[in-house]
């Protein structure tokens, strides 16, 4: 995990320096400037070092191509043994981006499994790609006739451009041909056909989720996980406990946190007690969220009040964790496929729209949820890992009827009797995993279960030097102040800010 800045025809190595010291936080293993002869470009990087931590130092020059990349390419033993081994200068991942790039195959990129964000140059041509969803951040800037890319936003922050915009999700920028997606979300099923096996589903499932977990947790260093004691990081801990206890390894490392006494601290521990896992946990409190509050803002790249609500618990996990790993897995994408959030009960009668916002959810991914994980352990030097955003997994997901997801009935009860339960389909491929109260359990967001909302509140009062309650339009205000007075571009973030609610498919 990594960050990097890459400049084409524009600038020279001190711009390059001072951008990627910017975002140097993605990155405290290295850092890096180099240019690749003959050709208009400059590429900085700060390594985060997972795999490969010996000899794999970015940029990667290979004659006359030079590449920075960010991210992990879960599937690059597989690629070596296709590609050829002895082409490999490296053990890195990210080497492989560059020979397949090189072997000219057709659609190339679509061989790449794994979160990853990368810009390639040769002589005359540069390349910049993002994987599927956007679990990696990859922004560009254009700048007279030139282009500058980086992994953050803030590394442009008091530098002169004509504008800067995320490369979309599953797109890839070629210089000589423009951009073009290569990659599209498929479409989710909405009803329940006659004959369908829901039982084979939800077993074919639970197989999917078992080796993406295990693909996802890859890697030269120890790889922990969050666990908040909701169900997606709890499948995730559960499933992670028993790949590291088949490969002969110790128990898994798992982190918590919460106000003392919060429903997340209780339930984490006890999901610990029940999977084995060497736990950790942090309380705090709602003077150390107002201490933080600044440091969330401005590496967030958001003023967004429900990003910051669940940037805070994050923050904190982050802090428990790194102090142990480089790496944890979380349970982010759970809930965008398979219809997780409170507000996707008033689509329970309705499968087809419910597939649509599902599909539509998965899509904006990248400038919400995924921007808080990336940016706020990144922010410490913390690789977080989404298995349920696999891309095997999303397919498999995305082809199971959402009226499986959403349901109206009591797990049981042979019949229907009303009551609606999110996530069905997942709770039934993981109900053995788990003790029943668990797999059952009604979903609070992170911020409600680990006590931040009232923490936060009591923190806004103390911030703003107030005894009344303060209102959601004066933490927005806040926490816009606090982004202006960060950056020196302010519009420029607020601008690339994505809203949680925005374009949902009407019921």
């Amino acid at each position: 995990m990594c960050g990097f800045v890459c400049l084409w025809n524009v600038g020279d190595e001190m711009l390059a320096d001072r951008m990627i010291r910017q975002i140097a936080h993605r990155g405290p293993d290295a850092l890096a400037v180099a240019t690749l002869p003959g050709a208009p470009v400059v590429m900085a990087h700060c390594r985060l070092s997972i795999i490969g931590p010996e000899d794999g130092a970015q940029p990667i020059y290979r004659t006359d191509d030079l590449l920075v990349a960010n991210g992990e390419i879960y599937n690059h033993e597989d690629l070596r043994a296709i590609l050829g081994e002895s082409a490999f200068e490296t053990a890195s991942d990210s080497e492989t981006i560059l020979h397949l790039f090189r072997s000219g195959r057709t659609r190339w990129i679509t061989q790449l499994d794994g979160m990853f964000a990368f810009v390639l140059a040769t002589r005359g041509r540069i390349v910049a790609a993002r994987d599927p969803l956007g679990i990696k951040p990859l922004y560009l800037a254009r700048i007279g006739d030139g282009m500058a890319f980086a992994s953050e936003l803030k590394a442009f922050d008091g530098i002169p451009v004509d504008s800067v915009e995320a490369i979309p999700p599953g797109s890839l920028y070629d210089s000589r041909d423009g951009l073009r997606q290569w990659y599209r979300t498929p479409h989710g099923a909405a009803e329940v056909e006659p004959g369908l096996d829901v039982d084979g589903i939800a077993r074919e499932l639970r197989l999917v989720l078992e080796e993406a977990v295990a693909t996802w947790m890859v890697a030269d260093v120890e790889v922990g996980s969050f666990l908040s004691g909701g169900l997606d990081s709890s499948i995730i801990a559960a499933i992670a406990q028993r790949v590291r206890l088949a490969n002969g390894r110790g128990p898994l490392r798992t982190f918590a946190v919460g106000v003392e006494g919060s429903p997340d601290l209780a339930a984490a521990r006890a999901v610990a007690e029940h999977i084995g896992s060497d736990h950790r946990e942090l309380a705090f409190t709602s003077h150390d969220v107002a201490e933080v509050l600044d440091h969330v803002v401005y590496h967030l790249e958001s003023a967004d009040v429900d990003l910051v609500r669940s940037a805070v618990p994050t923050l904190f996990a982050t802090r428990l964790a790194r102090a142990q790993v480089k790496a944890v897995l979380t349970g982010e994408g759970a809930d965008e496929l398979f219809a997780g959030y409170a507000y996707h009960h008033d689509y329970v009668d309705n499968p087809r729209a419910l597939a649509d916002e599902l599909t539509r959810s998965l899509g904006t991914m990248h400038h919400i949820n995924l921007q808080r994980v990336d940016r706020i352990t990144m922010s410490l030097g913390l690789e977080a890992r989404t298995p349920f955003l696999d891309r095997e997994l999303i397919d498999f997901a995305q082809s199971v009827p959402a009226a499986l997801k959403l349901r109206r009935t009591d797990p049981t009860a042979a019949e229907s009797t009303g009551e609606t339960t999110e996530k069905w389909i997942l709770r039934k491929a993981v109900a053995d995993l788990l003790p029943e109260d668990l797999v059952w359990r009604k979903k609070a967001q992170f911020d409600e279960g680990s006590g931040a909302v009232d923490a936060l509140q009591d923190a806004l009062r103390e911030r703003l030097g107030l005894d009344l309650p303060v209102s959601r339009e004066q933490e927005a205000a806040l926490y816009e102040r606090l982004l202006r007075g960060r950056y020196d571009d302010p519009e420029r973030i607020l601008a690339n800010a994505g809203t949680w609610a925005a374009e949902r498919i009407p019921v």
